[in-house]
Formats: C-alpha cells, sequence, structure tokens
C-alpha cells in the first residue's frame, strides 16, 4: 500500500508541509512517484517517520536524527544521553538563574532598590556562565557534573564556596609575606587546595584538566582576577613538589 503526502499527513496528524521538507533535507524522501509526479510513501516510511517523531519530541536535532537512521551518526544510547546532557546543563542554567532572581527579589522585597543594569548583568552572569562550561567541559564531563552536584548537596557547595574564598585569602597573605613555597604553613594550604579540587572533580582527571584551562584562558571567573589565581596555582604546585606530592601531568591542569 502506498499513500499520497496529502494521505499521510491525514493518518499520521503532519503536516504536508512538514513531510515535504523531510523530504527536501533527506529526512524521508519517498522512493516512488505517480505519473504525475506525486510523491508515494508506503509502510517503511512510516515506520521511519514514527522514528522521527519519537526522537525528535525528545528534543534531538534532524540532523542527528538523520544520522542515526542512516547508520552514519552516534549510536542511539549515545544520541540520547547527549541529549540528556544538554537538557541537565538547560536544568542547571534555570535553577542558577532561579537562584540569583531570587535573591533579587528578596531585595527587592525588602525595599532596596536594584538598578536595571544591575538585573541585567544578573542574567548575562548566568548566561555566561552556561557558555563558558559548555567551551571547556565535553557533554560527558557535564551530565558527571550536574550528578556530581546532586550527590554533594548544595549545602555542602555553598560551604565549598566559603571555604575557598578563605583558603585563597591565606594563600595570597602568604604569597605577599614572602613565605617560601616549602615552608609547612604553604604544604598544608596546597593539601586544601587539591582537596577541595578533588571534592569538585570527584577525583576525574580529565574535568582537573578543564577545570585547568577554564582558569588558564579566561582572564576573570565570577568576578575573580584568574591571572592572581594562576600565580597563586603556581605557588601551590612549588609547596606540592616540596611535599613531595607533585601533581602529575594531568593535575597540574587543574
Amino acid at each position: 500500500m502506498a499513500w499520497r503526502v496529502g494521505e499521510l499527513a491525514w493518518r499520521t496528524g503532519m503536516s504536508v508541509r512538514a513531510l515535504r521538507y523531510y523530504d527536501d533535507i533527506g529526512l524521508i524522501s519517498p522512493s516512488r512517484r505517480t505519473g504525475g509526479g506525486h510523491r508515494l510513501y508506503t509502510a517503511g516510511h512510516v515506520v521511519r517517520l514514527q522514528k522521527v517523531r519519537s526522537l525528535s519530541a525528545l528534543g534531538i536535532t534532524l540532523r542527528e536524527i538523520g544520522e542515526h537512521l542512516d547508520g552514519s551518526g552516534v549510536p542511539l544510547e549515545r544520541g540520547v544521553r547527549l541529549h540528556l546532557s544538554r537538557l541537565r546543563g538547560r536544568i542547571e542554567l534555570q535553577r542558577r538563574l532561579c537562584d540569583r532572581l531570587e535573591k533579587v527579589a528578596a531585595r527587592l522585597g525588602s525595599g532596596e532598590e536594584v538598578s536595571s543594569e544591575e538585573f541585567t548583568e544578573t542574567v548575562m552572569e548566568v548566561i555566561e556562565m552556561s557558555e563558558r562550561s559548555e567551551k571547556y567541559y565535553t557533554p560527558e564531563q557535564r551530565e558527571y557534573l550536574v550528578e556530581r552536584r546532586c550527590k554533594v548537596g548544595e549545602e555542602r557547595i555553598c560551604e565549598a564556596e566559603a571555604e575557598w574564598a578563605e583558603l585563597m585569602e591565606k594563600v595570597r597573605a602568604e604569597m605577599e609575606a614572602g613565605t617560601d613555597a616549602s615552608d609547612e604553613r604553604v604544604k598544608v594550604l596546597a593539601a586544601c587546595w587539591m582537596g577541595l579540587i578533588q571534592e569538585f572533580t570527584g577525583g576525574d582527571h580529565g574535568i582537573e584538566r578543564s577545570l585547568g584551562n577554564m582558569w588558564q584562558q579566561e582572564e576573570n571567573i565570577h568576578g575573580i582576577d584568574t591571572g592572581e589565581v594562576r600565580e597563586m596555582r603556581a605557588y601551590i604546585s612549588r609547596a606540592l613538589v616540596a611535599s613531595n606530592r607533585a601533581p602529575d601531568d594531568e593535575e597540574r591542569g587543574s
């Protein structure tokens, strides 16, 4: 049995325009036509269309769907996992934006004035965080970090952020005082530094490299001068060497 494009559209709930577009991009192209040039679709095309609609409903792009169905793209499981990572990234972005907006709302509720510039900066900062994450971390790494964040918990994350700020202040003080990196005080700080990194990454060396690349290449992260942080990292690395805990090639990126 074969159907013309209008018949197939009626039976499947698709629009004729969508089916013609699928044909134009080679996603679902009928192999037969009537004498008058009308497209004819068979049962095989219906099955393929069902697969396209199912995968499209998951948010997978038409290009990726076509590559999968033709056997030239990534396996279906990996494709779904990649899309899952994208979704989790979007959810994380929305969560961060909610957190920031809740703080803005609280300030407004207390009668504090919030300028439009500050409001815009709040939103843009969240967007930049998302773009930076996509730039330096693979989809698999982003998915792992979302899972890691859920496992660690928001309370511990807030505690760790405060610990980082305090630790960096202590390292800065030792550097300004001219304390040698081999000093026991600095060795202790270096151990804490590596401990916080490993807690964030879960000991994943690939994520440590990605994290290091981000701090190496960006000029400013969360309002922190990365140039100063790079100096601290070099200082900490010397302390680790003095402690016979020199990071290997993978850890040096962190």
